[in-house]
């Protein structure tokens, strides 16, 4: 088997990924090479023709074809290398990495490595909803995929379960294009996606959304039939006397995602249990010395220009690993505390200035994120208006981390 050494390697062609490459490359890595499955880089972006992407970094409304021609161009600038159609079979903690293409098999001995692979869609199987096995039953990327770049029309009456971000987008694409999307069912108290979206997308066409609400039957046997929902009470549970029908030919599921993480665990990455994702320091290294992660595969965000910024930190700070061997040592743990899902990174050097990413459990506004160690308060932080849906991110300087001992704790406080 061919093998080729290299200072940095790139799993993932999506957003995350290229920028992690033009990072590493602009950092001093001689040798940058990205390594992608698919036909052609930008990954999820060339489906979503929509715009809104690139406020944050470019501060202008780009669709998503767009804002991935600006790190392919960005790409062709610094030289980076990179290889279509090429899947990666394995990762070894010795940053070894098995590839196929149609050149057949070789091996990667890279210095460092950054995994930006994404995330994929939960499926039926994933919440298992009784029924038969129809055809009409979709994933909302699925449906995403098929109309936009197969020009391909999935039914005329949509029920969708789940209000994810991909999903109200899709129910605003399908409306568009002739079909009745009867009703966006959540099961939660309160939305899964961004507010503009349930304006932009539901309210501004009419789309009912019933919260505490799923789908509890499928209907039909070669082609889906209908659905049934049923509300559900805050403690779990069928409330009594709710079931209804709905007639459809059509049930999208925009049901949460899921960081891709079989590399990660072939190469023994320490993974969080609640993101998914690895746990990383703030150099987003993860507990394996030398690969790194960022993006959607490290955790799921909201918006891809977050996506992107932390991937150009995981991207140089692969770079520095490549030329130095090492990096300076995290040993602050950082744990969520009251109100907070969670926090990335979940460990801290000190060394640096940090852009914590966090989600909230539940709903709230005119709150404080708190920043705590050894009882001193390193850093508050107003927040007028606190959502699962949307993903904080908060700025530490590195001066404040020598205040106190011990973990840092992330709490919503008053």
């Amino acid at each position: 088997m061919r093998t080729e050494a290299v200072d940095v390697a790139i799993v993932g062609g999506g957003p995350s990924g290229m920028a992690a490459a033009v990072a590493a490359r602009r950092a001093g890595a001689e040798k940058v090479v990205l390594l992608e499955r698919g036909e052609q880089l930008g990954g999820i972006l060339n489906q979503c023709i929509h715009d809104g992407f690139g406020t944050k970094v470019f501060e202008q409304a780009l669709t998503g074809p767009e804002y991935a021609q600006i790190y392919i161009d960005r790409m062709e600038e610094t030289g980076v290398s990179y290889a279509l159609n090429t899947m990666v079979l394995d990762l070894s903690p010795e940053r070894e990495l098995t590839v196929c293409s149609s050149q057949g098999l070789r091996q990667i001995n890279a210095k460092a490595v950054v995994l930006c692979m994404g995330c994929r869609e939960r499926t039926r199987g994933a919440i298992r909803i009784p029924g038969h096995r129809p055809a009409g039953v979709y994933t909302a990327g699925v449906v995403q995929y098929y109309m936009n770049l197969r020009n391909l029309a999935v039914g005329r009456r949509v029920v969708i379960l789940g209000s994810g971000d991909v999903g109200l987008i899709m129910a605003r694409r399908l409306t568009l294009e002739g079909a009745q999307v009867l009703c966006v069912a959540e099961i939660l108290p309160y939305p899964s996606g961004l507010a503009r979206n349930i304006v932009q997308c539901l309210d501004d066409f009419d789309i009912p959304l019933y919260l505490r609400t799923t789908v509890v039957e499928i209907h039909g046997r070669d082609r889906v039939t209908g659905v049934t929902l049923a509300q559900i009470g805050p403690h779990g549970g069928i409330v009594p006397g709710t079931k209804r029908l709905v007639e459809c030919d059509t049930l999208l599921l925009s049901v949460g995602l899921i960081p891709e993480n079989e590399l990660s665990k072939k190469a023994r990455v320490a993974l969080s249990p609640v993101t998914g994702g690895p746990v990383v320091d703030d150099h987003l290294q993860t507990s394996v010395p030398g690969v790194f992660t960022a993006g959607n595969a490290l955790q799921v965000h909201d918006l891809v220009d977050y996506a992107c910024l932390e991937a150009e930190r995981a991207g140089a700070s692969a770079a520095r690993y490549a030329m130095a061997g090492r990096l300076p040592a995290a040993e602050i743990a950082v744990r969520p505390g009251q109100g907070i899902r969670y926090v990335v990174p979940q460990l801290v050097s000190g060394t640096e200035s940090v852009d914590f990413s966090m989600r909230v459990v539940s709903p709230d506004h005119d709150r404080y994120v708190i920043f705590r160690r050894d009882g001193h308060e390193l850093r508050r932080m107003k927040e007028n208006v606190l959502a699962p849906a949307s993903m904080l991110r908060i700025r530490v300087r590195s001066d404040r981390f020598q205040r106190g001992a011990g973990e840092l704790t992330v709490e919503v406080g008053a």
